[in-house]
Formats: structure tokens, sequence, C-alpha cells
């Protein structure tokens, strides 16, 4: 499989910020450039990466592949706008479709299955990587860097991309909001979110080690302790948005359990 081996950058977020730290770590002088509209950003990932920048659309230089690290609603217009020339332009988006990109270019998806933050570095290699073409030969390419990125890539169609983009919100953002609605219910009864990290710990431990999140669910819903339930309903009176999560959140543990033979 052919390498890319000019790569080019679009972008200056976290996922922008995430690829610069992994392309340039495999070397070869593969990524040439940063395109970025913020500036400060722009030149700083740039300096990370060892590579120039540019905010200048005339000035995107020749590339293999041109990697769209931006918001869902720009990579339309962006793959409408900017000077491609005839190298691959890939988005890196979870639930875009690849026929949102120009329909006159190579298209394809590069998408990394994590969630990144600027300022902090992530093991590339544990993160999956899923690759779209309208090729053989360019997703033989994309394939190509990818696994020099990750030990984890898989090809994957839009809608199949879209679905793993929905399980990957349940399991990070929706889990982080209830991490959030925790840290905020203990500040407001005067107690410390420190004490809760150990049980996020241990139950994430669990998963990770190869067990069911099913399997591993614990508390009162799991072995229908009404009265504990009833107690933390009538705690959440005085917020109505909390106790309408807990009410559902407790049936859907019910159901799931009842469904899979577990109560």
């Amino acid at each position: 499989m052919k390498k890319p081996e000019r790569i080019v950058i679009v972008g200056s977020g976290n996922v922008a910020e995430a690829l610069c730290r992994a392309i340039s770590a495999i070397g070869r002088g593969q990524l040439v450039q940063l395109f970025a509209r913020n500036p400060e950003r722009g030149q700083a990932l740039a300096a990370l990466a060892g590579c120039p920048w540019t905010d200048d659309p005339q000035a995107l230089a020749e590339a293999d592949l041109y990697l769209l690290a931006v918001s869902d609603r720009a990579i339309g217009e962006l793959s409408r706008q900017l000077p491609f020339g005839d190298g691959i332009v890939a988005h890196t988006a979870g639930s875009v479709d690849i026929g949102q990109l120009s329909p006159t270019l190579r298209r394809g998806v590069f998408y990394p299955l994590q969630t990144f933050t600027a300022g902090r570095a992530v093991d590339f290699r544990a993160v999956p990587l899923f690759i779209e073409a309208e090729s053989e030969g360019d997703y033989a390419t994309l394939t190509a860097l990818a696994e020099e990125l990750s030990d984890s890539v898989y090809r994957a169609d839009s809608l199949f991309r879209q679905k793993m983009h929905v399980g990957a919100v349940f399991v990070a953002n929706f889990v982080n909001d209830l991490y959030a609605a925790g840290e905020q219910w203990m500040r407001a009864c005067g107690m410390d979110f420190a004490a809760l990290k150990p049980l996020i710990a241990e139950t994430t431990r669990k998963i990770l080690a190869g067990g069911s999140p099913l399997e591993a669910q614990t508390g009162p819903a799991v072995r229908r302790d009404w009265p504990t339930i009833e107690k933390h309903r009538q705690l959440l009176e005085d917020a109505p948005a909390l106790k309408t999560i807990y009410d559902l959140l407790t049936e859907h543990i019910i159901e799931m359990n009842e469904t899979h033979g577990k109560l």
C-alpha cells in the first residue's frame, strides 16, 4: 500500500492537534503544512508539529492527502472553497456523510474514535481509526497512513460510522455529563466530588478489564430497592431536571436487566 508522502492538516482544534502530534511523531516530513483560520492556534500547532502554517488559501501546499479536522458544519463549505488539487480530501468527523465533501474531489474519511483535549497527548496507537473512500486506491492510501498511526484500523461506510458515533456519545459525552451532574450535586450539598472518584475509577476498571457493562451494573435499580429509590426521588424534589434523569435511568436500568435476564 502506498502511503501519502505529503500531508496537510486543515484546522486548529483538538482533533487537528492530536493529528499533528501523531503524524509528526512518525517522522519523515510527511506533515508539510497546517492550514488554519485562527492564527494563534495555527502557529502554535505548526510549531508543535514542526511544519509551516498558513491561513492563505492561495498558499495551500500541494499534498497527497488533506485532512479536514474542522467542525462538522464547516466540512462541506471548506471542501468547496479551498484549492485542493489532485490530493485525497478526507474529513475526520464521526457523523458527517462522505457525500458532504465536494463531488469534484477524491473524497475520503479518516475518523479517530476518541475524545481529544487541547494540550493533552493521547496514545494514538490505541485510538481506533475508521476509514472510508470512494476508490480502492484511495482507501489503500488512507489505510496505509492509519496503520502507521494506530493498531486498530477499520473499514466503515458513512452509516456504520454514524451508528458508531451514537455509541460514542452514550459512553463518553452522556456519561461525562452525569459526572458533571454528580459534581454539581456534591457541591450543592457541601461535599467534595473527590469522594466519588474512587467509585468512578473502579467502575471504569471493571469495564476496561473486559466485563460487560450490563454485568457490572450495581445499585438500587438493579436490586429493585424501591425504598431507597423513593428516598432519592424525595431528595431530588428541588432539582426537577435531575429527578427526571434519575427516573428515566432507573427505569432504563430495570428494563435492560429484565430484557437480559438479570432480574
